[in-house]
């Protein structure tokens, strides 16, 4: 057994066990391995995902590595990217406030900003059916046949997969019963996060959402943004969204139009350390 020094931080209760690259590389063990050890709520430390931070990038300033509570690869997590953010900032691994990090979804660009949050370019949404992916011919408005009922939902990627369904009912209750048959429905090949939304105004909506990988969680900053650019492209939200979470409130930025999608989103919200301590592996 050996110890190694870690981290645990949350975005909007959406928390995750931060390690660096010596910490990691003290373990011996496979990410995917460390990552199910570390993140167990009963014989771990307890978290929704696994961040290593990788300094071993040629084109960006700093890079990192992201596994699920389940072992499973993320290729982008929102609440993540901006405990990240906040880490590697205030420990000098870089030294400006605006900087490149290296993600399986591309270049991600964090900000932080003077009043303590942490905004976000996520780059592009996806809405080309095979790039999210999705069996479908069109990712808006499409209908999910499930055992027992059948929802319109709307399919985006944010370098991870999503599933956003309107709705008018209990968004938690939805996300509880129905998220893990979505998820793992045959039309998403790489399984899906699902978003259950209702439209407060053109302005704010409230979100509840079951993550691949993960299941319930109290946020999910990508679900965020891929909820919001369904809402507008289904002419539901204006261009600037408050997002209502379990854990807290994201504020969302989309250019986009059904006409011309090719714009960034932006993505602010907090970043908090919750704990630091040693454990053994």
């Amino acid at each position: 057994m050996i110890s190694i020094n870690f981290t645990k931080m949350n975005g909007l209760g959406n928390d995750f066990v931060v390690l660096d690259y010596e910490e990691y590389q003290k373990t011996g063990m496979q990410p995917d391995k460390i990552a199910l050890k570390l993140c167990d709520r009963h014989f771990g430390i307890g978290a929704d995902g696994l961040i290593i931070v990788n300094p071993n990038t040629v084109n960006t300033d700093i890079g990192w590595i992201f596994y699920n509570n389940d072992g499973s690869v993320a290729q982008m997590c929102g609440n993540g990217i901006r405990c990240f953010a906040k880490y590697v900032y205030d420990k000098g691994l870089v030294n400006k406030k605006e900087f490149s990090v290296e993600t399986k979804a591309g270049v991600i660009i964090p900000k932080i900003l003077d009043n303590g949050l942490i905004r976000v370019n996520m780059s592009k949404p996806v809405s080309e059916p095979s790039k999210i992916p999705v069996n479908v011919e069109n990712n808006l408005n499409f209908e999910l046949v499930l055992k027992d009922r059948t929802f319109i939902a709307n399919a985006i990627s944010m370098g991870n997969p999503h599933c956003v369904i309107v709705t008018e009912e209990n968004t938690k209750e939805l996300a509880l019963k129905y998220g893990r048959e979505i998820e793992t429905h045959k039309l998403f090949p790489e399984k899906t996060n699902v978003e259950f939304i209702k439209i407060i105004s053109r302005n704010e909506i409230n979100l509840d959402v079951w993550e691949r990988g993960c299941a319930i969680t109290l946020a999910c900053g990508t679900g965020a943004c891929a909820s919001v650019v369904a809402s507008i492209l289904n002419g539901l939200c204006d261009n600037k969204v408050k997002v209502n979470l379990p854990g807290g409130q994201l504020f969302i930025e989309w250019d986009g139009t059904c006409d011309d999608k090719n714009y960034d989103i932006f993505m602010s919200g907090p970043a908090t350390y919750s704990f630091f301590g040693t454990v053994e592996v």
